[in-house]
């Protein structure tokens, strides 16, 4: 299996490519097997050396707008289809977005991202809204400016681009087939229609999903396929955090090493992205390090949008151990 996993990575190294059934493999490495699961994260390490380089990029939220949302999400503290005990409001104001966003430029972040609950935006109002605050961000900090917002056109991807929003995240959550397992308001479509109207709008897109939500090892190697042949480069690995109040509140949570095999196997399939750890890696324990030398080179920090997140200062301590640069 040694040999097996250094021939992948010295097949990609030259610019081929890993196969659906060779990635199924890799994935399911037994986690006893601790020379072959050696020998796949140092090869995902040299894999993103050779691809993307040491910089590591950090990317940080802010709740901008909390609850009260349509749809049926399983994993969802927000929606109004389970009763979750969360803080409900409608858009902050921009003083509050704007403090935030100072701060964590202050601790190192490249990256800022507003993310308001619902199907979408809700009116043409909240995208004015929307569209000045961003406007606004553009000449009050440095930060490169990211959105999410849930399910949207064309044209109101193009007014975010506008404004200054460079990137947009919009997540599938999971492969094509399971899709129905995990949202039944909304298709699997309907978030791939949202990333082609960001795209033709000219914005990146960052787009991942969540491990853990009872999914097998094959749905996961169809969720990266599914993502590379969106032309994707950024792409958060969620890690589910049981929400209690949910319909997967009992969910079964992800060994420490399967979250690493899963997050080393999309550096394999997908070579040149930023493969970035997102909410729930908390599951990690004290493997959080680790994922820096195994394929990992990008990370959200500070805190998500309803459980606690990361350090940033312990993040970049992290990195700097991995020998990665920030």
């Amino acid at each position: 299996m040694e040999n097996f996993i250094k021939d992948i990575k010295e097949k990609i190294l030259k610019g081929g490519s890993i196969s659906f059934d060779e990635a199924l493999k890799i994935i399911n490495i037994d986690e006893e097997d601790l020379e072959c699961l050696e020998t796949l994260f140092e090869g995902a390490n040299e894999i993103r050396e050779k691809f993307v380089g040491k910089k590591v990029d950090l990317c940080t939220i802010i709740n901008g707008k909390s609850g009260r949302c349509s749809e049926n999400c399983k994993y969802c503290a927000q929606s109004v289809h389970y009763n979750t005990g969360i803080k409900e409001y409608e858009l902050i104001e921009y003083n509050q977005i704007l403090d935030k966003a100072l701060e964590v430029q202050g601790e190192g972040a490249h990256r800022f991202s507003i993310v308001t609950s619902g199907r979408g935006i809700s009116s043409e109002e909240e995208l004015e809204k929307l569209v000045e605050i961003y406007k606004e961000l553009n000449k009050d900090t440095n930060l490169k400016l990211c959105a999410s917002h849930g399910i949207i056109s064309y044209e109101q991807a193009k007014k975010l681009k506008e404004a200054g929003v460079s990137m947009y995240h919009h997540n599938i959550e999971t492969c094509k087939k399971n899709y129905s397992n995990i949202c039944t308001t909304h298709t699997y479509e309907d978030r791939i229609n949202t990333i082609k109207n960001v795209q033709k709008a000219g914005m990146d897109i960052c787009c991942g999903g969540i491990i853990g939500m009872g999914e097998n090892p094959q749905d996961r190697i169809s969720m990266a396929f599914e993502i590379k042949n969106l032309g994707i480069k950024s792409i958060p690995i969620n890690v589910l955090t049981p929400i209690k109040g949910t319909p997967f509140e009992k969910t079964k949570k992800v060994a420490p090493l399967e979250i690493l095999k899963t997050m080393a196997a999309f550096r394999y399939i997908i070579p040149d992205a930023y493969i970035r750890y997102a909410g729930g890696r908390i599951a990690l324990k004290d493997k959080q390090g680790l994922g820096f030398k195994a394929g990992v080179n990008a990370a959200l920090v500070g805190n998500y949008l309803t459980t606690i997140g990361s350090n940033i200062e312990e993040d970049k301590e992290k990195i700097r151990c991995a020998g990665l640069e920030i």
